[in-house]
């Protein structure tokens, strides 16, 4: 199922002024279920028009359509086109959309402060490391009884990575300080699913970060446009 949903609603929104006078319109190829979800969140708080083109998983495999490698070789979302750009992986494309669009919003303006080092920690460690045995966790469990030797090492990581988020969120209300990052919306992907299965009962300042973080007018205005 492939379908086109224009998300710029004002008139003023259809197009966007660019160098060289030049009118473009960022498409996200989103896919269901998938970290795409990331950059309309983060596009509805920035307040930047864009469109998308909406993917759905096979119902069966679970994996993506076979559109998507005639946008990008790797047959992946999320997936940005912005004039002759193409664009992969979600980290890579949140970076490129604070820098051109995001007028110093969404980043510490002090890349050295505690602010802006936690920034660049936890723009990476969401994939880098949090993401990580959550996936293991995925896959091993389809193994059944022959994964059952990597179950505990995986639930420790899980737990040593939410254990070390829950401590450094503390009284905060965003990963970053007293405002509003685009590693929030980097990082909430990781934390959404466990959540929503109760895995993050143990982590109670974690579990009202992603309602507080769902709670936001522009995630409500992501999920109601693009779905979940």
């Amino acid at each position: 199922k492939l379908y086109l949903r224009n998300t710029a609603l004002r008139a003023t929104e259809l197009a966007r002024s660019v160098k060289g006078g030049a009118k473009q319109m960022i498409t996200i190829h989103h896919l269901n279920m998938s970290r795409s979800r990331r950059l309309l969140w983060l596009l509805e708080e920035l307040d930047v028009p864009y469109e998308f083109i909406h993917y759905e998983r096979d119902a069966v495999t679970r994996l993506a359509p076979p559109e998507l490698m005639k946008v990008h070789p790797l047959g992946k979302a999320p997936v940005i086109t912005d004039g002759d750009v193409t664009l992969a992986e979600s980290g890579a494309i949140i970076e490129y959309l604070v820098r051109k669009y995001g007028n110093g919003k969404l980043v510490p303006a002090d890349p050295f402060s505690k602010e802006g080092l936690a920034y660049l920690e936890f723009m990476h460690s969401a994939e880098g490391s949090v993401m990580l045995p959550l996936l293991l966790n995925l896959y091993v469990g389809r193994l059944g009884e022959a994964g059952a030797p990597l179950h505990p090492r995986i639930t420790s990581e899980i737990a040593n990575q939410y254990r070390y988020l829950e401590g450094r969120l503390g009284d905060q209300p965003f990963l970053c300080g007293d405002q509003l990052t685009a590693a929030d919306c980097q990082m909430l992907f990781a934390l959404e699913g466990m959540a929503m299965s109760g895995g993050l009962a143990a982590y109670p300042k974690l579990s009202a970060y992603v309602t507080r973080m769902q709670d936001r007018p522009a995630y409500k205005r992501a999920i109601d446009r693009g779905g979940w």
